[in-house]
């Protein structure tokens, strides 16, 4: 195995030995990257533009600041808002507009996790972002529509990283075994397909964990092999690598199928418990937090609906909280939603409402509606009769009239029959009230 090692002194980790030399080796983004897309246009174009790279960890964001700042011929200047202060931040400056009046070099300062600057700082960078003293790129993994002033936000492009997807992991794997100068190979060990497949799942996107497990997975393998074999990468290995059990889970075969089912079938079914197993199962095996969060979203509506109005909003709440923090923390919203989801009163009336409904529209999808109903936009309607008629419900007793609104041939039709079950039992009442009126018309 190869390594960068003359001395354990000079040991560089795999992640940073991989970190791309080029835009060509750059894996991933490319939605930012392709031809037509902003940052592939600015470079194209040779245009410094101050920008804020928000996106979870290892997706790229400081190798895409340092790669930016080298296809413009700018110099480069890391500062990291953990451990700099304003002092460091105008003394960044100052050599910056030195470099640009003796040497006509730009200066791109990059500022790591920019959101840990409260506002006197990033208000300190406002006159040098604005009088082109410095090109500011900023990464956060916050957003920056909470986490960023507004006078300073305003002056940057926000540019979305994603996590890397599974081909995009697997192919940095691949990258980092062949590499003889920087990476593992080539007399490295081999790695095993359900290895890959658990190496990739086991680093939810993020490359620098990906190339940080690898790296010590390589040196298990090859401890444990008999030399000369460069040894072999097993799942046990990488499990050993990430010092955690490993989650057999495929996101894209039939476990991510029949685990989904179970998931929301255990809600159907009243169990908090077991929606949590197949939750926390599927999460731990790599699954996308966003499909889970969906899916409760439509449960709320679809196996619930006005049995618990509020299960809607809990779900979507759990959506929104997720965005903001993201993963671990975000867990607790899911846990939280998928529980109250779980235990609350049931009713399918919603789904069953809207079939019933799609199927008429089908069926007769243009019948006339009810004069009284259309507004008469003109005096010639007004002539003909629409609008004619309509009686306002709140001028009534109870807020209700007995009024004919679905089309003639509807007439009687009932979508929505609520069910008996928590909220809609008192719907079912005031619904049957009214119905009982319109058929005794």
């Amino acid at each position: 195995m190869s390594s960068v090692r003359s001395a354990e002194s000079n040991w560089v980790p795999l992640a940073e030995r991989m970190r791309p030399q080029t835009l060509a080796e750059f894996v991933g983004q490319k939605h930012l990257l392709e031809p037509g897309r902003l940052l592939h246009s600015l470079l194209e174009q040779k245009k410094l533009v101050s920008m804020i790279f928000w996106g979870p960890p290892g997706t790229g964001k400081t190798t895409l600041a340092r790669l930016y700042a080298q296809q413009m011929n700018a110099f480069f200047h890391p500062l990291s808002a953990v451990s700099s202060g304003v002092k460091e931040l105008r003394e960044s400056i100052e050599g910056a507009r030195v470099r640009s009046l003796r040497e006509n070099l730009p200066t791109v300062l990059f500022i790591d996790e920019i959101h840990r600057f409260n506002k006197a700082q990033q208000d300190a960078l406002l006159p040098y972002v604005e009088g082109g003293v410095v090109t500011l790129i900023g990464a956060t993994t916050e957003n920056p529509g909470f986490e960023v002033n507004n006078a300073l936000r305003s002056r940057c492009r926000i540019l979305t990283l994603h996590s890397l997807n599974d081909d995009e992991l697997a192919n940095l794997v691949h990258q980092a075994l062949g590499d003889a100068e920087r990476g593992l190979g080539p007399t490295g060990p081999v790695v095993q397909d359900d290895a890959l497949q658990a190496l990739v799942r086991g680093c939810n996107g993020d490359a620098r964990h990906l190339l940080n497990t690898l790296e010590i997975a390589a040196s298990l393998a090859v401890q444990q092999a008999a030399a000369p074999d460069p040894g072999v990468i097993t799942i046990d290995t990488v499990a050993e690598a990430q010092q955690k059990r490993m989650v057999l889970y495929d996101r894209n075969g039939d476990q991510h199928y029949q685990l989904a089912s179970a998931f929301i079938k255990s809600m159907r079914g009243s169990d908090p418990d077991a929606a949590m197993y197949y939750m926390v199962r599927m999460l731990e095996g790599g699954e996308d937090p966003m499909f889970l969060l969906r899916r409760m979203v439509i449960f709320a509506s679809e196996d619930i609906g006005n049995a618990d109005p509020r299960a809607l909003q809990v779900a979507m709440s759990a959506v929104q909280a997720f965005q903001l923090v993201g993963m671990p923390e975000g867990s607790l919203a899911m846990t939280q939603a998928c529980t109250y989801l779980a235990t609350a009163p049931k009713s399918n009336a919603v789904i069953a409402a809207y079939g019933k409904a799609r199927k008429d529209v089908l069926a007769w999808p243009s019948l006339e509606i009810p004069r009284q109903l259309v507004q008469a936009a003109n005096v010639v309607m007004k002539q003909m009769g629409f609008g004619k008629g309509y009686r306002y419900p709140h001028s009534y007793d109870g807020h209700h009239v007995d009024e004919q609104y679905l089309p003639e041939r509807l007439q009687g039709r009932h979508y929505y029959e609520p069910s008996s079950q928590g909220y809609e039992q008192h719907i079912l009442a005031r619904l049957q009230q009214w119905r009982r009126k319109s058929s005794a018309r």
